[in-house]
């Protein structure tokens, strides 16, 4: 390799000083990288799979890395050795600096093989100039930073949710203690640790499966066992207040449905009405349910479960009573309100000079009959009187 003229002296002093703070950079870089937690957590990690291949990887990476800076290192204390033997430089000063800053001055001892791969031939070493030794470390270093990240994200992503898991399970402990009850979840918990094992020896390889869904859906089912269980201990202690509740409520179904009947008693003498208008009650049967309540034996949760139902129940049962009963007497209301219609209508008619007119007035008193027919049928008396509306506006029948 041509080198060319010697450097000059401030061509050479600029030179030594750039390599000294790549130098320092590089010296920085590589302690950073020795020193950061992951690094330091696989340096002694029991790794298996992809993880263990592309750590394998990237700690021949290093070591080649390492001989390389050792080599470049040298080359640098060999060129400063050089420049501080005068204080200015002389022509065979300049061209030795030359030679160790431009030239192929770092030197690659050939590596000892193992014997069935040598030969008798001399294996010859490999020479680089700096600016390569920079580039190939750059490579060296690039290659194991890629494999330290892919493997961090993997554990800054799932390690603090497997954490969050073994957190719920030890509060569904103690709540379960609490309780006097216990809820079966061995399969879980062993898939829990399956999951660490995973994570912790072949994260790279977990990473490629239903990873982070799996550990989400774990997360949100322990999630509901524990508030189940808190709930069921809601329960346990407040079970007899909750109970005097829902009879204070049962109360109040029944009498909503007691206004319902009555509503139904008043209206079906007044407006025709189908059989499935007639209320059905159901505070007795949810009394009933109250009643096997308090003597079950099924464990709180159970219970608790079947009293937050018991208890929705209650308030649907009541809605539809006050439901029932407001649609019923609002039968009773479309009613007056047709009739009102009819006589709008024939005020109308009269002011058109139809009072006389024959059909006008049959279809007035068809609608009539029918509104004022006890019980009145609802559906053909407003049939009836969207007829005479249409007649009196010229619209026929």
């Amino acid at each position: 390799m041509s080198l060319g003229p010697p450097m000059s002296r401030e061509g050479a002093e600029h030179a030594l000083r750039a390599r000294a703070d790549e130098r320092d950079r590089i010296s920085g870089d590589l302690l950073d990288l020795e020193s950061h937690t992951t690094y330091q957590v696989l340096k002694s990690a029991s790794l298996r799979g992809e993880t263990a291949r592309r750590w394998s990887e990237a700690q021949a990476a290093l070591a080649a890395l390492w001989l390389l800076n050792d080599a470049y290192r040298a080359v640098l204390r060999e060129a400063e050795r050089v420049r501080g033997t005068r204080g200015r430089l002389g022509d065979s000063q300049l061209a030795e600096l030359t030679e160790l800053l431009a030239g192929e001055s770092v030197v690659l001892r050939a590596a000892a093989k193992p014997v069935e791969q040598r030969s008798l031939l001399p294996q010859a070493d490999e020479r680089l100039t700096l600016d390569e030794a920079v580039a190939r470390m750059d490579g060296a270093f690039r290659l194991v930073t890629s494999a330290l990240t892919a493997i961090d994200d993997v554990w800054t992503a799932a390690l603090p949710r497997l954490d969050d898991a073994d957190r719920e399970i030890r509060a569904i402990r103690d709540l379960e203690r609490e309780l006097g009850e216990r809820v079966d979840l061995s399969a879980r918990e062993s898939e829990l640790r399956r999951t660490r094992a995973d994570v912790l020896e072949d994260p790279l390889g977990a990473a490629a499966g239903p990873l982070l869904p799996g550990l989400g859906e774990l997360l949100a089912l322990l999630g509901e066992v524990r508030a189940e269980l808190e709930q069921a201990i809601a329960v346990k202690r407040e079970y007899a207040r909750r109970r005097e509740d829902l009879v204070a409520a049962l109360d109040r179904v029944r009498a909503a449905e007691s206004e319902a009947r009555l509503a139904h008693g008043a209206v079906v003498v007044k407006i025709a009405l189908p059989p499935q208008a007639q209320p059905r009650g159901r505070a007795e049967e949810l009394a009933a349910e109250l009643a096997a309540l308090d003597v079950s034996a099924d464990a709180w949760l159970s219970r608790s479960r079947r009293l937050a139902a018991l208890e929705a129940e209650t308030v649907r049962a009541a809605d539809q009573a006050h439901a029932a009963a407001r649609a019923l007497y609002g039968l009773v209301a479309r009613r007056d309100e047709l009739r009102g219609r009819l006589g709008a209508c024939q005020a109308m008619a009269a002011r058109r000079g139809m009072a006389e007119d024959a059909e006008a007035s049959r279809l007035f008193d068809q609608a009539r009959a029918l509104l004022w027919t006890a019980p009145c049928d609802l559906t053909r008396a407003a049939r009836a009187v969207e007829t005479y509306q249409r007649a009196i506006n010229g619209g026929g029948r």
